[in-house]
């Protein structure tokens, strides 16, 4: 048995790894729970030719991480161990990842521990992955060889983070994978490059890059930058007007729909159908007109005719947004069955949006992400399955919404999205028809009607639930 260790600015945490995978690999990579969300950041200089660890090295001492706020964050190190000498390669920040994805080398194991705690009551699991050479870049013929300069990070996320950058005078965003993640970048790669994929509610794709080599190997995709950033941030910062949230909700709705549609007679070629798989408010971009666009295709999946819609894994995502048939294990491995998953976390993005709309007559709350109120910011699995399976819970719908004619039909169409049963679920193309509906219905209603107005919304006649499905 040996023992490998993780250095928090306030902890030292020993990882034990036992003798049978002692074996598999000469060298690793370890991760660890950071109470204090900060970490040693370290990178090995083979170049150097002084023997002591710090003038080998960058060690620029302890950064703090940073992610979403229902992430939770850890320190890793990777190691490697050289006729018996382990030499420690890279430590820093790692973001609520514990799974290992292929990359380059069958000699490099990754050991992942998942939720590690200093408490001697938890147990650590194992998870080795081999990693294998990305393969050559496709080509990107809309970069070629233009001068791409990175400018500052805008977001971080599971798989990595992102910049803005500047490719001759214009501003692009760069998403950068560490090379451990190859297959979430492959995947969002292959997701763009489907046949019509160009739609203005979809993120625009513009090119890849591999950057580096070994170890510190990068994989670049490159897209078109919205300054307004993600939905989530925008709705920290600002509440919403009516015409705004149907804005919003129509354009998202759209790109949903089109996403989700099978379209043999394209003038690319037959786009398929895809599913995105984790959709939410930090995936909506918006742009400087307000209208949204989706992003994020890393565990999307595609259906088309003769092929394999790729893993299949059910329960993926982000936990706080996954259906009830996701928390549950239960999912029909179907086309439709996987489009109805993002259908229900649809719904509770258009909560979001009604929470931060100012078109009520009542106090807007402070932003909260779904379900924050009910169980905090870092939920596990299993309270999500209490909450949303077992208690059948949804986020809160206000009573002072039910005063607006519009969010009257906006809260009815919430209820029908995060439907328990998959099947009673709206298409996105009838939640974009709903939208409509719900402008026109608020247009045409004056202050004093609306008590009238409540009363007679069951007389709407509404397009039926599955129209694109």
């Amino acid at each position: 048995m040996f023992s490998l260790c993780i250095n928090n600015i306030e902890s030292l945490i020993w990882i034990d790894v036992m003798s049978t995978c002692r074996n598999v690999s000469s060298s690793g990579a370890i991760l660890g729970r950071s109470d204090t969300q900060k970490c040693v950041h370290y990178n090995y200089n083979p170049s150097s030719s002084s023997s002591s660890l710090e003038s080998r090295g960058n060690l620029s001492g302890v950064v703090t991480c940073s992610g979403e706020k229902d992430k939770r964050l850890h320190c890793f190190a990777t190691w490697k161990n050289v006729s018996g000498v382990v030499q420690v390669v890279k430590q820093g920040c790692w973001l609520d990842d514990v799974n290992c994805y292929d990359s380059w080398s069958p000699s490099l194991l990754f050991l992942c521990i998942s939720s590690c705690r200093r408490d001697s009551s938890a147990s650590l699991r194992l998870f080795p992955c081999f990693l294998q050479d990305p393969g050559p870049m496709p080509p990107s013929p809309i970069l070629g060889q233009k001068p791409l300069q990175l400018l500052e990070i805008k977001a971080r996320g599971r798989f990595g983070c992102v910049w803005k950058a500047q490719l001759l005078g214009e501003y692009v965003a760069v998403k950068i994978f560490p090379i451990q993640d190859k297959q979430s970048w492959q995947n969002e790669y292959d997701i763009f490059n489907l046949n019509g994929m160009r739609h203005e509610n979809l993120l625009q794709f513009i090119g890849a890059e591999k950057r580096g080599s070994n170890m510190d190997m990068e994989l670049w995709l490159i897209t078109t930058y919205h300054e307004k950033g993600s939905l989530t941030d925008y709705l920290k910062a600002n509440v919403l007007s009516w015409s705004e949230l149907c804005l919003i909700a129509q354009s998202m709705s759209r790109g949903l729909a089109y996403l989700h549609e099978d379209i043999p007679g394209h003038k690319d070629g037959h786009k398929p159908a895809v599913a995105h798989r984790d959709f939410k408010s930090k995936n909506v971009l918006l742009k400087s007109n307000l209208t949204a666009c989706i992003a994020d295709f890393g565990l999307a999946l595609r259906f088309e005719a003769g092929k394999s819609p790729g893993d299949t894994h059910g329960q993926v995502g982000t936990r706080r947004y996954m259906a009830p048939e996701v928390l549950e294990g239960a999912i029909n491995f179907q086309r439709d069955a996987f489009l109805r998953i993002d259908m229900y976390a649809l719904g509770l993005v258009l909560w979001e949006l009604a929470s931060r709309c100012k078109a009520a007559d009542g106090p807007v709350d402070e932003y909260m992400l779904p379900f924050e109120e009910e169980i905090g910011q870092h939920p596990s699995l299993e309270d999500m399955q209490e909450v949303v399976v077992h208690k059948k819970l949804r986020p809160t719908l206000r009573e002072c919404w039910q005063k607006h004619a519009g969010l009257v039909l906006l809260c009815e169409t919430i209820e029908e999205c995060w439907d328990h049963e998959a099947e009673a679920r709206l298409s996105a193309g009838c939640v974009e028809e709903r939208v409509v509906q719900m402008q026109r219905q608020a247009s045409v209603t004056a202050p004093e009607e609306i008590v009238t107005v409540v009363t007679m919304v069951t007389n709407v006649d509404y397009p039926p639930k599955e129209s694109s499905l």
